[in-house]
């Protein structure tokens, strides 16, 4: 009998998840129109080079997610549901500290890990869980009475997690259990309309609008889905050209004539969406709220640990050298070629070996860049999957209406990636583990396929 694969699950929910919230926020499916258009435009100019970090179909289908909950049980009854399509929590954010703002969460990504995977669909939900323990932002009475809210709504129906538990164990569910997850599995992200307590998000919103959003409400909802553009400047300027209010900056490196890397991120406004709300005295009123927005993104080269601590430094140099031409200081940073960026070992590669080889065969190669060099293997850039938190709390931030509040001389609550990895109950993936797996996968067996030994004690 057919089964349906995690694969399969995660492509399709990716679908349906982004019907649902064409139709929830219309100016998504401008901004998916405007993106489409820009990578066409940007692979007719360029060609094959236009595909140097992923295939246009791949750029073109890629998006992210982006959720918010608000107890430590909610976040592994997610990483149930993710589970069952293949996606693994990857990484940790944050973003208390990142911005002036108020934004009182910490974070991770859920995507899956493998490269076949990822090249068969790299959807990827970004999931923020609300720190209600954090005494800077929440009083011991605004926090008990928080988690008492929390506790009493369910953001998940039991049969969504029953077949997420099967699809995870089994590796498949039935095309009958498959239909059945992906209807409850995307009705669990649409908006609600129930009535909101205006009171009580109030309360909320004045620590936070991010905190009101997430417990000011009795469910969860997509925040902003993101499409993958070639070109987010030119993208900037149509989505502006079309009458569509964007944030004020694009976030991330600064465009410059060098190798593209990590990632940059804007967002149109966020939108004011009518809600209900339920008055102090019981009636019924309309009203509106400005949570969600349209985020869009460009990826680069992803970094290895000397290549982010050179971007630490440029994103520090930048803030200090505000009026500065930014690609200048950038130039500072990083080498503008791509062929640098991979000599200084400050980005990741796979390598293939060149067919017929351009090399002698008679230099002495003591690492993978002589061999590169000498052109024997070709070095191909590793696209970065994951996320920044000083972007993420940026784009946050910019669709706020209020900074919030935040008691900066009460001390923070200790809600590490250790105490996250507990919360989610299975492990919690480093990015620079998985660039570095991948990049070492793919020497060891070139390396093998050339018959080579290096001279050097360098293999990657």
């Amino acid at each position: 009998m057919r089964t349906v694969t995690p694969t399969e699950l995660r492509a399709r929910f990716a679908v349906t998840l982004s019907a649902l919230y064409g139709r929830e926020v219309p100016a998504y499916q401008t901004l998916v129109e405007v993106s489409h258009a820009v990578n066409a435009d940007v692979a007719s100019r360029l060609g094959e080079a236009a595909e140097r970090l992923g295939t246009l179909d791949r750029v073109t289908a890629e998006r992210h997610g982006a959720i918010r909950v608000g107890t430590p049980t909610e976040m592994s009854q997610v990483a149930r549901i993710f589970g069952a399509m293949g996606m693994h929590p990857t990484g940790y954010y944050d973003l208390r500290d990142a911005t002036a703002s108020s934004v009182p969460v910490v974070s991770t990504a859920f995507r899956p890990t493998r490269e076949a995977e990822l090249a068969a669909n790299p959807f990827r939900v970004f999931t923020s869980l609300l720190a209600s323990t954090d005494r800077r932002y929440f009083t011991s009475d605004l926090s008990a009475r928080l988690h008492r809210f929390l506790a009493a709504r369910q953001l998940f129906p039991p049969r969504l997690l029953t077949l997420s538990d099967r699809a995870e164990g089994d590796g498949a569910l039935t095309p009958a259990d498959a239909e059945e997850f992906l209807g409850l599995a995307t009705r669990s992200f649409a908006l609600s309309p129930e009535p909101i307590d205006r009171a009580w998000y109030a309360e909320l919103e004045r620590v936070s609008a991010v905190a009101a959003d997430i417990g000011g409400v009795s469910s969860t909802h997509i925040n902003h889905l993101t499409p993958r553009v070639l070109d987010i400047d030119d993208l900037y300027a149509r989505m502006s050209q079309r009458g569509i209010t964007m944030i004020d900056a694009i976030q991330g490196p600064p465009p410059w004539a060098g190798p593209d890397v990590l990632l940059r991120q804007t967002s149109f406004r966020a939108l004011a969406e009518p809600r209900r709300f339920r008055e102090p005295d019981g009636t019924i009123g309309e009203g509106s709220l400005r949570v969600r927005f349209g985020e869009v993104e460009a990826r680069g080269i992803a970094l290895t640990p000397d290549g982010r601590a050179r971007y630490d430094h440029a994103v520090a140099d930048l803030d200090a050298a505000a009026g500065h031409d930014p690609a200048t200081v950038w130039a500072r940073h990083f080498p503008r070629s791509e062929a640098e960026l991979f000599a200084g070992g400050l980005g990741f590669y796979t390598v293939t070996p060149v067919a017929p080889r351009t090399g002698s065969g008679q230099e002495p190669h003591r690492s993978v860049g002589d061999l590169v060099r000498s052109g024997w293997l070709r070095a191909e850039p590793i696209v970065y999957e994951d996320f920044l938190p000083r972007s993420a709390a940026g784009i946050f931030q910019s669709n706020l209406t209020d900074t919030g509040s935040k008691d900066a001389g009460v001390g923070g609550a200790v809600l590490d990636a250790t105490w996250l990895e507990g919360v989610l109950g299975r492990p919690l993936h480093d990015p620079f583990e998985l660039y570095g797996n991948q990049q070492r996968t793919s020497v060891a067996a070139a390396l093998q396929r050339l018959g080579v030994r290096l001279t050097g004690d360098r293999n990657d």
